[in-house]
């Protein structure tokens, strides 16, 4: 088939893709594959029979040895093949003779000479197998395989004065430490226990590391020699010296030491080990060392050593932390108390008491300056300067250093970018603690004046109340309020501070200067306080005046429901007891009582207003003020207007107030977003009067006709009910009847059969 044709051949396309009815698995395909394989031709198998075809057949074969070793004379493996066969054919000088031609062409691999060796042995010639050993390792001195089959096969032979000095000579060359290790289990072997502890020596004297020194010190432990395994120990301590890279590089043998002599219940001279070698050693490089001194501690020692270890251990702990972030202020106060109970732990044990400690950590901590002048930095790093000033004054008792570390703290602080109120409080309390009232006055006065802030003004104030030095506090306010005149709270405060003076005039003078006040952060508080100082002096017609001042500012719902309250309220007498008691042992309320009829004009006026509120143009336009206006007039009548009616009002008031029936409906109003919207709406009686009484008044006729037809409707179902109730039982009996009838029908027709059945 041409190419073109081939191009433009096109396999037919399948059409029906169904399973095919007979299906052809795995399993067929191989076995007619096996089936379809020839014979797989196998060379006839040849027999000598005698001497010349052996002599033929081994000429042909030496014959392709030495074609394929002439061609590749470099690969081993063909001598090793060629050796080998000359040695299954008992031609041992022949082996041997391709065997020293290998050598020479590469006396270097391993494997020859493994192979050579093998050779020898299994043909039982061990003179000639010791021969190449020796001339392998004289050869290869550091191929540490051909001293272990050299040194096995002398100990296979039981010379062990031979193996003996085969180790010695491999310990010549300063093989690894495994080689040390096997000559050591040699001895082992024999029970020539100080040879090998000698071994041991000259392994040192070669290798001195510290792991050396472990094991031999282990092994003299394990012989019984517990004298020289100290002396060991300390051959080794002496060895490594007293610095600190030295020790470091020990702790392994400082620890096996110590638990070795802590095995042998020398519990202090294991501590004292452990101690020598951790107070040479930096925490943060001796953490295992420590590890295990924390755990000898916890069997071994009493409270005040596992406490040392384990603030130790802390300690290393809080290091390496501040190794990665120095300005992790939450470290620094962790690692502070955990070094200020540590000196209170020795301060009650009765030791001497170490503030050195304490006072580095504190050092360190706050020289790490917050960078940048925002203040959320320096909020967790102004109370290590606290905790400093607090510690020498209450566990130092040092008044001085205390005082300085005070100074300091407010010298560093950037006070024309923000200050810390807490700070110049703290100091100022130390002062009064010290009795130096003067100074404690010094030092509020400059933080007020160099940058005034509220939190110093109470601080200030408060501490003249508590000295009762009530002409400093009136200053004091005076000036806080020249600073804020805005600060709803410090007026209260300051009438508060007049009240218990009992100044009312004074009081009167602060509350008219506060409300005339233009703006306020939050005037709602002040006036509710003057009006509870009225109220509670008896004033009720000043706290109706204030009521109606407050209103002319805000006709807020909860003023109008306040007022309402406040009318209805029972007045004491102003300075009198505002309870008495009773005929019968009660308490009864001693004062003017409430008058009904002006609360329910306080609430007639608060509906005027909301209705004529919702009549405004302005409210009308605005959806959303408008809906929250009638919800407030609704809310007015419903939650508080009716219930006050209900328990004060007679019957023709609360007709009155159910002419308005506030309700809600669906109706269909301009959404927000353009459109219709179907809502609940308030809907009241009174506005629907007034704008369309004949509406109204139909409404009124159908909702009556809805209320008697409901009545009626009720009697007429149950009429209706009971009516259906008797057919039900009517029909039920004629079905019991029909039933019953066919029942004997059936039993009729069933005698009928069993006697045709009989005949």
């Amino acid at each position: 088939m041409s190419g073109s044709a081939r191009q433009g051949f096109q396999a037919p396309r399948v059409k029906n893709r169904a399973p095919a009815a007979v299906q052809i698995t795995a399993e067929q395909l191989l076995r007619e594959a096996q089936a379809s394989q020839g014979v797989q031709f196998r060379a006839p198998k040849q027999r000598v029979e005698d001497f010349e075809e052996l002599h033929e057949y081994r000429g042909r074969k030496r014959k392709e040895f030495e074609e394929r070793i002439r061609r590749t004379r470099g690969k081993i493996r063909e001598w090793q093949s060629y050796a080998s066969w000359e040695a299954s054919q008992g031609e041992f000088d022949r082996s041997r003779s391709v065997y020293e031609r290998a050598l020479d062409v590469d006396a270097r691999d391993i494997s020859l000479w493994l192979s050579y060796t093998e050779m020898e042995l299994k043909a039982r010639n061990v003179q000639h197998a010791r021969n190449l050993f020796d001339r392998a390792v004289t050869f290869l001195p550091r191929i540490n395989q051909l001293w272990y089959k050299y040194v096995y096969l002398e100990e296979l032979l039981q010379n062990i004065p031979g193996a003996r000095q085969v180790f010695e000579r491999w310990m010549k060359w300063e093989p690894d430490d495994k080689a040390w290790q096997a000559y050591i289990k040699l001895e082992e072997r024999y029970n020539e226990l100080d040879r090998a502890s000698a071994i041991y020596e000259r392994w040192i004297a070669v290798r001195p590391e510290p792991r050396v020194w472990v094991k031999w010190g282990k092994f003299e432990e394990e012989r019984g020699k517990l004298d020289k395994a100290r002396e060991v120990f300390q051959m080794a301590l002496e060895f490594f010296g007293d610095d600190e890279e030295q020790v470091e590089k020990a702790q392994a043998v400082f620890s096996a030491f110590a638990k070795m002599e802590t095995r042998l219940k020398e519990y202090d001279r294991a501590r004292v080990i452990y101690k020598f070698a951790l107070s040479r050693v930096a925490r943060s490089k001796s953490t295992a060392l420590y590890a295990a001194y924390t755990k000898f501690e916890k069997q071994h020692g009493d409270r005040s050593g596992v406490e040392s270890t384990v603030l130790g251990k802390r300690r290393i702990q809080y290091e390496e932390e501040l190794s990665h972030d120095s300005r992790n202020y939450d470290v620094w106060f962790d690692y502070a108390r955990l070094e200020e109970d540590a000196f209170r732990s020795n301060v009650e044990d009765g030791a001497e008491p170490k503030p050195e400690k304490v006072r580095e950590v504190y050092e360190r901590a706050v020289a790490q300056v917050p960078p940048g002048g925002e203040k959320r930095h320096w909020r967790r790093y102004i109370f290590l300067w606290l905790d400093y000033a607090l510690f020498e004054e209450i566990e130092t008792k040092d008044i001085v250093r205390a005082r300085q570390i005070y100074k300091t703290a407010i010298d560093l602080v950037p006070h024309k970018q923000f200050t810390f109120a807490k700070l110049w409080n703290m100091l100022a309390r130390f002062e009064v603690r010290q009795l130096d009232l003067m100074a404690a006055r010094k030092v509020l006065g400059a933080a007020i004046g160099i940058c005034p802030k509220e939190a110093l003004f109470k601080g200030y104030i408060q501490l003249e109340l508590e000295l009762h030095e009530f002409d400093r506090a009136r200053t004091l306010y005076e000036k806080y309020l020249e600073f804020d005149s805005t600060n709803c709270s410090a007026w209260i405060k300051y009438a508060e501070l007049e009240i218990m003076l009992g100044d009312v005039d004074r009081v009167r003078a602060i509350f008219e200067l506060a409300t005339s006040q233009t703006a306020l952060d939050m005037p709602e508080l002040l006036w509710k306080s003057y009006i509870d100082f009225e109220f509670d002096e008896g004033e009720r017609d000043r706290t109706r005046a204030l009521y109606e001042r407050l209103l002319e500012k805000s006709k807020h719902l909860k003023i109008w429901l306040a007022y309402a309250r406040f009318e209805m309220a029972k007045m004491s007498a102003g300075g009198e007891d505002d309870e008495a008691e009773g005929a019968e042992g009660a308490t009864v309320a001693v004062g003017e009582e409430g008058d009904p009829e002006r609360a329910r004009g306080v609430y007639e006026r608060a509906y005027a207003y909301f209705k004529t509120d919702c009549q405004r143009t302005e409210v009308k336009d605005d959806l959303e003020t408008f809906r929250k206006v009638k919800a407030q007039r609704a809310e007015l009548v419903l939650t508080a207007w009716k219930p006050f009616e209900e328990e004060h009002g007679s019957a023709e008031s609360l007709q009155r107030l159910q002419r308005i029936n506030p309700h809600k409906e669906l109706a269909w109003e301009p959404s927000e977003f353009g459109g219709m919207e179907e809502v609940w709406v308030w809907k009241f009686d009174d506005d629907i009067q007034e704008e369309n009484p004949n509406a109204f008044k139909f409404l009124q006729m159908a909702r009556q006709w809805k209320m008697s037809s409901a009545a009626k409707g009720g009697a007429g179902q149950m009429d209706v009910e009971d009516e259906e109730k008797r057919d039900s039982d009517e029909e039920s009996d004629s079905d019991d009847a029909e039933n019953g009838g066919a029942q004997q029908e059936s039993r009729r027709s069933d005698a009928t059969d069993s006697d045709d059945d009989a005949q």
